[in-house]
């Protein structure tokens, strides 16, 4: 809960992605709440929480000043009457302690904390419909979900487990038994009395949950689970048309469209989960240089990293959202590990690090990888991973979800040192020595971090060095007055990075040209020294840590590139949206003359809703000038926030493109 008391705090305040000020003053100036509370109820409840300050009035300049509410307890009896009213919002999620009235300078404050809904209270929901009415919080603005995304929170709300449906249609005949023979191999060898090596195949996948059977409708036979597990992949891309798996080995640690080792659905192997484990431990490990331990007198191979590999990898395959849009990713370089699953996770994060308690999306397959030692049900895997990884001293993991373009769940190993000497030798000449020598031990490991990891946060911080959040907070300020780092958004949602930071990509999903390559239409990586990045096949990408600051806030001129339509590094993708659609959309401005702004702005949201496009992009399609286009659209809209920048930390970036978040969504 975010706490003020002075005018200077008033000031400080910044729209984020968890603060929200509004000056609730009503029509007689007295005090009333307003309409635009609930939407923003129901994004923070539908994301992380938040503060929402009433009786604050925003000035021109973006700043905060003090209004007062003269009428409180009219606020507060409305907003206790619209929380029970089962017509106005789905759930009451606040409690007494959450609704406070602040004095300051003589006047009030209402402050009401909104918690972050749990995985059964979402979506929280307003007018009684919640394909309609649920909201998420994106930057400082309130986004109305997507009939998808709705769907998709009603369905973790209700399925405890998502891979218990049995499939109609679907049975022994879809699975590749190369897979599911190895499978028992390893299950006998672990347990070689166990009665249930003399069973056949499908009383076997009944035992492990493979098969089921409804009791009720007395209907039997193959579940997701067991189709994921070991099916063939044209059967599995059948049950989930989303699924897709890829597997990436990068030679160096920097961006480069080039790999030497690659496994994703091409059809040469089976492409089901338990085969992609099986193949990908293998290359994870092959050469990892970690020195063994010794037991006794004998070798101890298999290391606290090893198994910190297995548990991420398992991790990241049973936790997935295998009906989301973004596909499961693994890349490997000589720096580090990256693993990315689809959905968002079922606990909170920082509940997730500690440990003690297991919510897994796909608790059959999870089942499935335990039986022949593989996982752990018991939420001890997340620290088993950052056990291996303070074994060897290296940099803690960074644990991160993301929601746009679609929900994610990221996970980064990095195998560096907390202050490794060559980025220390780098920031010293960057600075100059007089400058490196006048710097604290904790300064000088945020400017490390920030080197190496591009943007830090409060968060990350509080993981790397032993000080209050408070005197934290007072260290990343004074960095930021030194000009040795820049900060950018506000609240929860500010970060952190080096003014000379190059906002790389570990993960940017490309479509590749059609050659010799046979999966070069799934998935290209572009990897850099950044955290990860990702987004759903066929979608464009932004940077994960990228700023929550209000978009358009920076000075900078918006960025735009001379390539012609569709020629740049991020072309359009076929297997997403044709460019004659998007010609299609940008019909009703392109054929006329002298479009009112109204058609144009919502022509311009409903484009960037499709796919991320570049300014040039956008000329061609509406068939108007840059000059035209840049200072009487893009850049109002962008500053308005009803357009966000690509690479918001990069306003001239050489690839930068605008994004909506809903078609012709007037923000």
């Amino acid at each position: 809960m975010l706490e003020i008391d002075s005018l200077e705090d008033i000031a400080a305040l910044r729209e984020s992605v968890d603060v929200e000020c509004k000056l609730a003053q009503g029509r007689d100036g007295k005090g009333a709440l307003p309409r635009e509370f609930w939407p923003t109820y129901s994004a923070f409840a539908n994301t992380q929480g938040g503060d929402i300050f009433l009786g604050v009035k925003e000035r021109a300049s973006g700043h905060f000043e003090l209004a007062g509410v003269a009428n409180t307890q009219k606020v507060i009896d409305e907003l206790w009457t619209g929380l029970n009213n089962s017509q106005k919002v789905s759930v009451n999620l606040l409690r007494e302690r959450w609704v406070r009235i602040l004095e300051i300078e003589g006047k009030a404050v209402v402050h009401v904390h909104v918690p972050a809904a749990t995985r059964k209270q979402r979506p929280v929901y307003l007018s009684g419909n919640p394909l309609t009415g649920s909201y998420r919080r994106f930057n400082s603005t309130d986004h109305q979900l997507s009939e998808e995304q709705v769907r998709r929170m009603l369905a973790e709300q209700v399925e405890d487990s998502r891979d218990n449906e049995i499939l109609r249609g679907f049975g022994l005949d879809d699975l590749d038994f190369d897979s599911f023979n190895q499978y028992r191999q390893l299950y006998a060898n672990r347990q070689p009395d166990h009665p249930w090596n003399q069973l056949d195949a499908q009383t076997f996948l009944y035992q492990i949950g493979g098969w089921r059977k409804d009791r009720e409708t007395e209907r039997s036979g193959l579940t997701r689970a067991g189709l994921l597990m070991f099916g063939q992949q044209v059967a599995i891309i059948e049950a989930c048309p989303n699924y897709m798996l890829d597997y990436q080995e990068r030679p160096e640690p920097k961006a480069e469209l080039r790999w030497v080792d690659r496994l994703t659905l091409d059809g040469s192997w089976s492409g089901n989960v338990f085969d992609f484990y099986r193949r990908v431990i293998r290359k994870l490990t092959a050469d990892l240089k970690v020195p063994f331990a010794l037991e006794g007198d004998q070798r101890q191979d298999d290391t606290l990293v090893h198994k910190a590999l297995r548990e991420a990898l398992v991790n990241t395959l049973v936790h997935a959202d295998y009906t989301g849009r973004a596909s499961i990713l693994v890349v490997k370089r000589p720096d580090m590990f990256g693993f990315r699953n689809p959905g968002l996770m079922r606990v909170p994060v920082d509940q997730a690090m500690a440990g003690g308690y297991s919510d897994c999306r796909n608790r059959l397959v999870q089942s499935m990888f335990r039986y022949i030692g593989l996982g752990e049900n018991a939420g001890s895997g997340l620290p088993k991973i950052f056990q291996g990884w303070s074994s060897q001293h290296w940099r803690k993991p960074v644990l991160r979800e993301v929601h746009t373009p679609s929900d994610q769940t990221l996970l980064e190993l990095h195998m560096l040192s907390l202050v490794p000497e060559s980025v220390l030798a780098k920031l010293r000449d960057s600075l100059g020595e007089k400058v490196f020598a006048g710097l604290s031990d904790q300064e000088r490991l945020v400017l490390v971090t920030a080197s190496i990891e591009k943007t830090v946060d409060h968060g990350r911080m509080m993981t790397i060095l032993d000080i209050h959040p408070r005197d934290l907070s007072q260290l990343l300020s004074g960095l930021v007055e030194k000009k040795l780092i820049l900060r950018n958004g506000a609240g929860r949602g500010t970060v952190y990075f080096r003014p000379d930071a190059h906002m790389e990509d570990i993960f940017t999903e490309l479509e590749s040209a059609q050659d010799d390559d046979p999966g070069s239409s799934a998935l290209e990586l572009n990897t850099g020294n950044s955290l990860i990045n990702s987004e759903p096949l066929g979608a464009s990408s932004e940077p994960l840590g990228a700023s929550s600051e209000p978009l358009g806030a920076s000075s900078e001129p918006l960025g735009a590139s001379s390539e012609p339509l569709g020629a740049s590094s991020e072309p359009f993708r076929a297997n997403s949206v044709p460019l004659e659609a998007l010609r299609d959309i940008a019909a009703p401005v392109a054929d006329k003359s002298k479009p009112s702004k109204s058609e144009v702005e919502n022509v311009i949201l409903a484009l960037c809703a499709q796919r991320a496009l570049k300014l040039d992009e956008l000329v061609q399609l509406l068939n108007r000038s840059e000059q035209y286009l840049r200072l009487r659209y893009i850049k109002p809209m962008v500053r308005a926030r009803r357009l966000k920048l690509r690479y918001p930390t990069k306003p001239n970036h050489p690839h930068q493109a605008y994004i909506t978040e809903a078609p012709g969504h007037d923000q």
